[in-house]
């Protein structure tokens, strides 16, 4: 009965691994204008924060999202300038509550005496099933890109992800997710 316990709790334990990492993954989706050459891009100028979308934003978050976004677009050679780039990049945040639910059945719940095997499976038996509801933040952040000239939109980026609460974390998952988002952009690194 050992070693039908051990099985059952590494099931359970990747079972939880894998409802975590999925609360925490990145989501990112892209739309472009497909007749757009981007190679013809080679600075950029930062419009703003839309609606004052970034009045939730610490001024240290604020610092991380601009950090991140000139290191992405320095990899793909395109220069900041204050105005008059060939390209113009807005921004917009969102975050909304969200509720998970987790649930967890527990086949020992009884004890051992309540199973039996028979013919290669389980016999008689009771299961016990929890369920568990977590509430955490998630955050969406928009990128739009402007044709200067045209002042028509060529691009639009979104990823969503999980919140986290500890500012080391943000310090390394704000930079990760602007990089899965910037890794669908049409211009590929060069460095």
């Amino acid at each position: 009965m050992d070693y039908f316990k051990r099985i059952c709790l590494v099931i359970s334990f990747v079972a939880s691994v894998f409802l975590l990492s999925s609360c925490s993954s990145v989501k990112v989706v892209t739309d472009m204008d497909k007749n757009v050459d981007f190679s013809q891009y080679k600075t950029y100028s930062f419009l703003g924060w839309e609606k004052n979308s970034d009045q939730i934003l610490s001024e240290f978050d604020k610092q991380r999202i601009k950090d991140a976004f000139a290191n992405e677009f320095k990899a793909r050679g395109l220069k900041f300038v204050e105005e008059g780039g060939d390209m113009d990049i807005s921004l917009f945040i969102v975050v909304d509550q969200k509720t998970s639910t987790t649930a967890y059945t527990d086949y020992y719940s009884t004890g051992y005496r309540g199973y039996r095997r028979y013919r290669g499976g389980w016999g008689y038996g009771y299961a016990e099933t929890t369920y568990s509801e977590t509430d955490y933040l998630e955050g969406t952040l928009i990128m739009d890109v402007f044709d200067a000239g045209e002042k028509d939109q060529v691009w639009q980026g979104v990823v969503k992800s999980t919140i986290t609460e500890n500012p080391q974390k943000r310090e390394k998952n704000i930079p990760r997710n602007i990089g899965a988002l910037m890794s669908k952009f049409p211009i590929k690194k060069t460095k």
